[in-house]
């Protein structure tokens, strides 16, 4: 089965004094997703967006928000980006080592649960939820910053992240998260994204289009099916 694959900008990397404007930008460009950062400063040690930025970004855009919970409770504060559009939402491993009821109440309040698993975690710590998740996001970069560069040893993940769902017959995306580039964005996909986070090389670019349409050439050039 081949898959589509979807270019997802990291809003972190936008201009936030004129928010609208760029989320429309990217929007145009061709980006199926918006990505967005939460980080709480003490699951990691810098604070950036709250709900009402999320909200913000809602009213902007029809595009799916996909929330991206780097916080120490996201049982306590998934709730409150669901209710201001929060599409997918994303809590990490590392913070949420028994997050089944976690997953269950995200799905249960209309979103699509996923698993993140930062770059020191086993992917074999999602197999015992993979079978709740609608998403597994491999974070290629540590979490907490915004412009790091590619961990290269993230591509291995992503391939025991594809290989883990052909095991258990599932079929959840694969997001990787994390120093995407134009040009390392074919490996990703190669090894099993079906979804790439790129901030900087989208929201930094000259030409947003051309960066995403540069990026989806190359994910086409190499990008082996699911």
């Amino acid at each position: 089965m081949c898959r589509a694959h979807l270019i997802a900008p990291s809003v972190l990397s936008a201009d936030f004094g004129r928010l609208n404007e760029e989320v429309r930008a990217v929007e145009a460009a061709g980006a199926d997703w918006l990505h967005l950062d939460v980080m709480d400063g003490h699951f990691v040690p810098n604070l950036t967006m709250g709900p009402d930025v999320v909200r913000a970004v809602r009213r902007a855009t029809s595009l799916p928000l996909d929330v991206h919970m780097m916080v120490s409770d996201p049982g306590r504060y998934a709730p409150r980006f669901i209710d201001v559009g929060a599409d997918w939402v994303s809590i990490h491993y590392e913070a949420c080592p028994e997050p089944r009821g976690v997953i269950a109440d995200i799905r249960a309040r209309g979103a699509r649960p996923s698993l993140a698993v930062s770059p020191d975690t086993p992917l074999e710590v999602v197999a015992p939820s993979a079978r709740d998740l609608d998403m597994v996001l491999v974070m290629s970069v540590y979490p907490g910053f915004g412009g790091q560069q590619f961990i290269p040893g993230s591509l291995a993940k992503l391939e025991d992240a594809r290989r883990l769902r052909q095991r258990l017959g599932l079929g959840f995306l694969i997001e990787i998260d994390g120093g995407i580039t134009v040009d390392n964005a074919g490996a990703a996909a190669q090894a099993g994204a079906d979804v790439l986070v790129a901030g900087t090389a989208i929201f930094g670019a000259p030409d947003r289009g051309t960066a995403i349409t540069a990026m989806r050439r190359n994910i086409a050039a190499v990008a082996a099916p699911a």
